[in-house]
This record gives C-alpha cells, structure tokens and sequence, in this order.
C-alpha cells in the first residue's frame, strides 16, 4: 500500500496529521531535497509539497515528472504562496479535456 506525505514548513503542513498524512517539516531548501528524494525512493505514492519550498527545487521535481509515482502537487502553504499550485491543476485538467474549465464567455 502506498503512502501520502507533505513536505513543507511546519506551520503549513501540521495539520495534515489529522488526515492521517506523514509530515516532513523542513527549514531549508537542502532538508527539503533530501526528505523528496528520500520519500521518493520509499512506498510513497503522492507527495504534496509547498508551493514556496517547489519553487527552491524546481530541477529536483523535474526529474519526477516522468514518472508516474510519487505523484508531486504542489500545495499553497502559509507563506509564499505563487499560485502554481491552481495553475498545475489547471493545466493538468486542460490536458484531459482539451480545453480551459476556468475561461468563461460573456
């Protein structure tokens, strides 16, 4: 069975423990490198991540995006929050139906 973690500062992931998810609080974009490689290499299936942490580690979820597992999102989280998080859902979801869901006519 695969598991779900979050990777992030403290404040931003905490409360993820009460979902039943692993916490991985990081201060450092080297701590944050070494816990995704780390949760990669294990039974992990999706690893969410704080939007302001992805932007430090860009190259090192890079080398994820081909791969089907772990599965890498991009969380907002208490600081520093870019809104690549909507706009991967967003891109991801145009992909699959072939369209923008969020334009509207008027």
């Amino acid at each position: 069975m695969y598991k779900i973690a979050v990777i992030g500062d403290y404040d931003s992931i905490y409360g993820f423990t009460t979902l039943g998810l692993d916490i991985c609080p990081v201060k450092s974009p080297k701590e944050g490198k070494e816990q995704l490689h780390r949760l990669a290499s294990q039974q992990y299936g999706i690893i969410y991540i704080t939007e302001a942490l992805a932007s430090e580690l860009e190259k090192e979820i890079e080398v994820y995006k081909e791969n089907v597992m772990p599965a890498i999102i991009q969380i907002p989280g208490v600081f520093g929050n870019t809104g690549a998080g909507v706009e991967g859902v967003k891109k991801t979801v145009e992909q699959a139906v072939g369209s923008d869901i969020l334009f509207s006519q008027k």
